[in-house]
C-alpha cells in the first residue's frame, strides 16, 4: 500500500523498519479542556489507520502522549483556584470518556509527560553535550542555527522566520530557539534539574516519550496538519541533533476541520466539543461523516450534512437487514466468494484503502455494490449472502462503525405506519407525485415502501 508523507510529499510504499512491525506516535492532547470536533477528527483517522494496519497483517504498537504539563493547564488552575494536577486529571479522565464515545480503542498506551521528567533531563542533558544548546538566567533554549536541515519538514524559510520574529524578553541568542526547560521559582508544577527548578518545554516532552518506548527511529508520526510547525519541526531537530538518523519514516498529518471557514481552534474559541456535539448527535453519524472525507483534506463542519450521513447509514443497515432475514435461522458456513459484484466490491474497497487510506472512496464501494446487487437479491445463493454479511463484519472493525447496530429501532414499525397512512392522504387528495416521492427516497434507504397496500 502507498502512504503520503509530509516530508516527501509524496505517495511512498509503506515499508515498516522492522518486518510487519509499525511503531505509531500521534500527538496527544494538552488537558485543559474538552477535546473538540477538530481533535475527534484526527484520532478517529489514526483509529482507522491503526486498525486498517493490523487488518492487513502488521503488528501496530500506538502511542499517544498526554501533555499534562503546559502553562495553560497553569492558568485555567490559577483561575479556578486549585491545582494544576487537578485539573489534568479531570480533563485527562473525560479525554477517554470522549475517545471512548467515538469507538476510539486503538491506543495501546497514553503516557503522561509528568512520568518522564527524568527521561526529558537526560535528553537536553545530551542535546547540551552535543553542542546544540544552551543555558541563560530564564532557562535552557536548542540553538536552532546549529542544526542545518531546520525546517525541512515544514518547508519553511527560517531567514524570513527570523526577520519576522522578534525575540521575548529572554536571553534568547536568535528568535528562532525554542524552549527545552522553563527555569522557574514559583510552586506552579516544578521539578529539580541541573539548570534549577523549572520544567520542560512542550516540544521536547513527545521526543523523550518516543525514544523512551521506540528509541531514536520510529515508523510513523501523526498528527494535526497545525502541528507541522512548530512542534513537529522541533521533535526533528531535538532528537536528530543527538541520533544523526531520521527520527521518523513517514510523516501523516489531518486538514483542518473548519468552522465558518477558520480552523476549528481552542485559541479562537469557535470550537464545538464533542460532548456538546453527541448530544445533539449520534457517535456512530459523527465518525461515519469525518470519514467520508478523506483526512489530509480540509473540511468545512456543518450539523446539516450530517442529516444526509444518517440516510447513508439507514441505507446500509437496511440492505443488511434485509440480507439477515433471508439467512434467519440457518446454519451455513462461510465459502469462498464466487459473486462477481462482491468480488469487486472487495477489490474497490481494499484499492481505497491501500490508496493513502482512502475512506471516502473505500466508502464509494459500499453503495456502488448495494445499488448493483439489489437487483441480485432475488438470485444470490444463500451461501453468498453469508460472504456478503461476513465482509461487511470486516468493513464494520475496519472503520471503527457498527452498521448492524440500528438507532431508536424501537420506533421503525410505527414510523412506517405513520408515513403509509400520509401516503393515503396524499393519494387520496390526488398528490399522487409527493406520494411517490417520499416511496422512492424510502426505497433508497433501503426501506421497501409498497403502493399495494394504498
Amino acid at each position: 500500500m502507498k502512504i503520503y508523507s509530509t516530508m516527501s510529499r509524496k505517495k511512498e510504499d509503506l515499508e515498516s523498519i522492522s518486518k510487519n512491525k509499525i511503531k505509531l506516535f500521534v500527538c496527544g492532547p494538552t488537558v485543559y479542556n474538552d477535546a473538540h470536533i477538530g481533535h475527534g477528527r484526527t484520532y478517529i483517522f489514526f483509529d482507522v489507520i491503526k486498525r486498517y494496519l493490523e487488518h492487513i497483517g502488521y503488528s501496530v504498537f500506538y502511542l499517544q502522549n498526554i501533555t499534562d504539563i503546559d502553562d495553560k493547564i497553569i492558568k485555567k488552575a490559577e483561575t479556578l483556584n486549585c491545582s494544576p494536577s487537578d485539573i489534568a486529571n479531570i480533563f485527562e479522565k473525560r479525554y477517554y470518556e470522549d475517545m471512548a464515545s467515538l469507538n476510539i480503542n486503538s491506543v495501546n498506551l497514553y503516557a503522561r509527560t509528568s512520568d518522564f521528567i527524568n527521561e526529558i533531563i537526560n535528553q537536553i542533558e545530551r542535546i547540551i553535550d552535543k553542542g546544540f544548546a544552551y543555558e541563560t538566567d530564564d532557562g535552557v533554549y536548542f540553538e536552532v542555527s546549529k542544526f542545518k536541515d531546520y525546517g525541512k519538514l515544514s518547508n519553511i524559510n527560517t531567514d524570513e522566520l527570523k526577520n519576522k520574529r522578534e525575540i521575548a524578553k529572554t536571553d534568547k541568542r536568535s528568535s528562532q530557539d525554542f524552549v527545552l526547560w522553563k527555569k522557574r521559582s514559583k510552586n506552579e508544577a516544578i521539578w529539580d534539574s541541573p539548570w534549577g527548578k523549572g520544567r520542560p518545554g512542550w516540544h521536547i516532552e513527545d521526543t523523550a516519550i518516543t525514544e523512551y518506548y521506540f528509541g531514536s527511529q520510529y515508523d510513523i508520526h501523526g498528527g494535526g496538519l497545525d502541528l507541522i510547525f512548530p512542534h513537529h519541526e522541533a521533535e526533528i531537530t531535538q532528537l536528530e541533533s543527538i541520533s544523526n538518523k531520521p527520527l521518523v519514516k513517514y510523516w501523516l498529518h489531518t486538514g483542518f476541520l473548519n468552522i465558518s471557514g477558520s480552523k476549528m481552534s481552542k485559541s479562537l474559541n469557535n470550537f464545538v466539543t464533542i460532548r456538546d456535539l453527541l448530544k445533539e448527535l449520534s457517535p456512530i453519524s459523527f465518525r461515519f461523516y469525518i470519514l467520508s472525507s478523506h483526512y489530509r483534506s480540509h473540511t468545512e463542519f456543518s450539523k446539516s450534512d450530517i442529516s444526509q450521513i444518517d440516510k447513508s447509514l439507514a441505507k446500509i443497515r437496511n440492505y443488511l437487514e434485509n440480507l439477515c432475514d433471508k439467512v434467519k435461522n440457518l446454519d451455513i458456513k462461510y465459502e469462498k466468494s464466487s459473486y462477481g459484484p462482491l468480488e469487486n466490491f472487495k477489490k474497490d474497497f481494499y484499492s481505497g484503502m491501500d490508496d493513502d487510506f482512502n475512506t471516502p472512496k473505500a466508502i464509494a464501494s459500499i453503495f456502488t455494490f448495494i445499488n448493483d446487487s439489489k437487483r441480485d437479491v432475488g438470485k444470490i445463493a444463500i451461501f453468498e449472502i453469508f460472504n456478503i454479511l461476513k465482509f461487511f463484519e470486516e468493513i464494520s472493525n475496519i472503520l471503527g462503525i457498527d452498521f448492524y447496530k440500528k438507532e431508536d429501532s424501537n420506533n421503525s414499525e410505527d414510523l412506517l405506519k405513520l408515513i403509509d397512512n400520509i401516503r393515503k392522504k396524499l393519494r387520496k387528495n390526488r398528490m399522487y407525485d409527493l406520494s411517490d416521492e417520499i416511496r422512492d427516497e424510502l426505497n433508497d434507504l433501503g426501506i421497501f415502501a409498497s403502493d399495494d397496500s394504498l
